[in-house]
């Protein structure tokens, strides 16, 4: 007798859902200065626009903590770094060209 083989067809898998992606940030200041202040807070408007619950930001004062500057290799302030998502990219300054900021963050292409 004759054997058959019974073609079988590949499932496709289903994926799991993926977890957002938690965008890390770093802002370093140097106390609470006014230039200090106003960085953070046109972080915080672009973050809640564009990365709504995806977002963390760990603010690092250098004068309480002048060494944490050599690990990013802080040379001005404030300086946003973005830790995560990869690679790591470096805004410097109060952040208010919000046009420039989303470049640098990559989330938006260069017009």
């Amino acid at each position: 007798m004759p054997t058959t083989k019974k073609k079988t067809r590949a499932r496709p898998r289903k994926s799991a859902p993926r977890k957002p992606v938690v965008w890390k940030l770093r802002l370093y200041v140097a106390g609470q200065t006014p230039k200090s202040i106003r960085a953070f807070a046109n972080l915080k408007v672009q973050c809640e626009e564009h990365l709504k619950g995806r977002y963390q930001i760990e603010v690092i004062d250098l004068r309480v903590n002048p060494q944490l500057a050599r690990g990013d290799q802080i040379v001005a302030i404030p300086t946003l770094v973005r830790r995560l998502p990869r690679p790591i990219r470096t805004i410097i300054g109060d952040l208010s060209n919000s046009a420039r900021l989303l470049v640098g963050l990559d989330l938006r292409k260069v017009d």
